[in-house]
Formats: C-alpha cells, sequence, structure tokens
C-alpha cells in the first residue's frame, strides 16, 4: 500500500486532491474500484472515467478528473507502469540451490542467488548477487551472467555466453546456439565451426523462444537497453544496438548491425551484412535489404519511405482494374495508330 502522495513522489508528479488517498494496486479503468489506482492516457478513456470506482486517477495536465483524486505528471503510461511495479511486483527471497538443481563444483555463485530444481550450471560458470534460476534452465561451461538477473523456466545458456546485471530472459529463449553457417562441398554442405560467443548487456530482456546464435568468430551483441520480443531470431555476428526493441517474429540475418534506439515491428527483417542507423523505425512486415541511413521511418519490402509506402499500399487492392483499364487504353491507341496509317 501507499499514500497519493508518495506514489506521485514515485513518478515526479504532482496530486490534485487528497494526498493521503491509500492505494493498493493498479487495475483497468473499467474494474477498478476502492482501493485501486487506474490511469487515462488517450482522450478516447474519458468517458469511462465518469463511471470509474477506482480511488485515484494518473493523468496528464489539463484533464478534468472531477471529484476523483488524481496525480498529475506528464507521462502516465510509465507513471502506470513504475506504480504497478512498486505495488505489486516484488522480488523472491533468495532461496539458495534448491534440492533437485545440478552445479558444478567449479562453478562461482554470488550472494542471494536463487537456483531452482531441474537447473545444470557447468563447469567454471559464474552466477552473479541476487540472481535467479528458475527450473529447468541449462547453463553450459564458462558461462558469465551478472547481478539481478532473472532467467525463466526452460532457457538454454550455450558455452561462453556473457550476460550482464539485470537481463530478463523469457521461459524457452536460448542463446547461443550455433549460427547457421555452412560450406558448400559439391552437392553437400561442410558445418563452418561457430567458436564465437554471444554477449548480452545490462538491462536486455529476451522474449520466450526467442533463438540469439553465437557468433562464428567473434561475437553477437545485444547492447544496453535492448528490448527483444517473443519468437524472434537473431543470427551469428549480428549486433544490436542499445534501447532498441525488436517485436515478435523479427529476423535479423548475418553480421548486421542495428543501431541503437531503433524499432523493428512484427515480423520486420533485415538482410545480412547490412548497417542500419540509429533512430529508424521498419513497420511491420518490412524488409531491409540495403543499408539504412539514421533517422527514417521506412515500410514494406524493400522498405521504402512510410509515407510513400501507405500511398502506394493506396492503390494495391485496384491494380486489377487498373490493368484492364490499361489493357483497354492499350487496344484503343493500337486502334488510333492505324487509322493514322491509312490516313
Amino acid at each position: 500500500m501507499a499514500t497519493l502522495e508518495e506514489l506521485a513522489g514515485l513518478v515526479g508528479g504532482t496530486v490534485r486532491g487528497p494526498d493521503d488517498v491509500i492505494v493498493q494496486r493498479v487495475a483497468p479503468i473499467d474494474v477498478a474500484g476502492a482501493g485501486d489506482i487506474t490511469f487515462v492516457v488517450s482522450a478516447k478513456y474519458l468517458d469511462k472515467l465518469q463511471g470509474s470506482q477506482a480511488s485515484a486517477v494518473i493523468v496528464t495536465p489539463g484533464v478534468d478528473t472531477a471529484d476523483m483524486p488524481a496525480i498529475v505528471c506528464s507521462n502516465p503510461y510509465l507513471a502506470f507502469a513504475k506504480i504497478l511495479t512498486h505495488l505489486q511486483i516484488h522480488r523472491p527471497e533468495p532461496k539458495g540451490v534448491m534440492d533437485g538443481a545440478i552445479v558444478s563444483a567449479s562453478a562461482a555463485l554470488g550472494e542471494g542467488v536463487t537456483i531452482h530444481p531441474g537447473c545444470v550450471v557447468g563447469e567454471n560458470a559464474s552466477i552473479g548477487d541476487g540472481t535467479i534460476l528458475y527450473p529447468g534452465v541449462i547453463v553450459y561451461d564458462d558461462v558469465v551472467i551478472g547481478a539481478d538477473c532473472t532467467v525463466h523456466a526452460g532457457v538454454i545458456i550455450r558455452e561462453g555466453t556473457i550476460l550482464g546485471s539485470r537481463v530478463i530472459l523469457q521461459a524457452s529463449a536460448v542463446i547461443g546456439s550455433d549460427g547457421f553457417g555452412f560450406a558448400p562441398d559439391g552437392s553437400s554442405y561442410y558445418k563452418i565451426p561457430q567458436v564465437g560467443i554471444v554477449v548480452i548487456e545490462d538491462d536486455v530482456e529476451i522474449g520466450s523462444a526467442t533463438c540469439v546464435d553465437r557468433a562464428a568468430l567473434g561475437v553477437t551483441r545485444i547492447k544496453r537497453g535492448a528490448k527483444i520480443d517473443n519468437l524472434v531470431q537473431l543470427a551469428h555476428n549480428v549486433e544490436i544496438g542499445e534501447d532498441t526493441i525488436l517485436v515478435s517474429q523479427v529476423g535479423i540475418a548475418g553480421s548486421t548491425v542495428i543501431g541503437n534506439h531503433c524499432t523493428f515491428g512484427g515480423q520486420a527483417a533485415a538482410a545480412g551484412h547490412l548497417k542500419v542507423g540509429d533512430n529508424v523505425t521498419i513497420g511491420g512486415r518490412g524488409g531491409v535489404t540495403n543499408d539504412v541511413d539514421a533517422n527514417q521511418v521506412l515500410s514494406g519490402l524493400p522498405v521504402m519511405p512510410h509515407k510513400d509506402w501507405l500511398r502506394a499500399s493506396m492503390s494495391f487492392g485496384k491494380l486489377p482494374e487498373m490493368r484492364k483499364e490499361i489493357k483497354k487504353l492499350k487496344s484503343q491507341l493500337e486502334q488510333l495508330e492505324m487509322q493514322l496509317k491509312e490516313k
């Protein structure tokens, strides 16, 4: 529980109305009741606020909340996230190495580590202070995991991988699997050993069933603060920049470098050995086939400026009709040419 005054201090907001209102949890606007705080991030939800039973609301300056107490701040969505974390997210107490876990005698474990049953920690691995390995996590030899990481059930971390601090790996992610490298040998293929590693820097989150391949040589690197959704494929020697977001089913081919603060929409992809500059947004299902300069919003396959793609997409449904019209015009033009020749 917390008072509105305490929560406003947490998010850098101000209180409108009584500041001693007690809040117990965050709830959606249409189901919130006494003791709940809700939030409004769009004007289209203001009508729902009038009938809400919430004890308080988070809003932007200038929004009329009538008699409902409010926390007023410039970014209600961020405030919602911080308040939700404060009220309802609590890190479990450390439990040490639990029965059913297998930890190599040569592994180094920090203070306050929790290793659940079914985990395997290989030789010379290092697990930082406060890190949690949930059931079934497999940590290969020589892996380094930093402090306060959360590794959910079924994650596999291959040999030599290095994780920074506060990294979150969601269930069944695979970090450091072999890159897809094969040399043609007549009609068959010879496997190219993948002897590099993966480095994941601080404050990165990687979603469920996402695969990050180890480098053939050198490093596959996910830089600080990157957020990667479920079912994403990152190939060998890829580099993902700081605070970049990759949405579900994105695929990045080998040796491509994505800049800082980029966003790839769902099912977007980039071919291999390319460079994408900082602050680039690729729309859903967009395909990057060449280097991309910084500070652009692009869509389509191959990608083009988003506004151009919107104009082009408006024509897609009309193409059959346009084809018929062009065929008709062509026929008329041929008839006119024949008439001119006859004269």
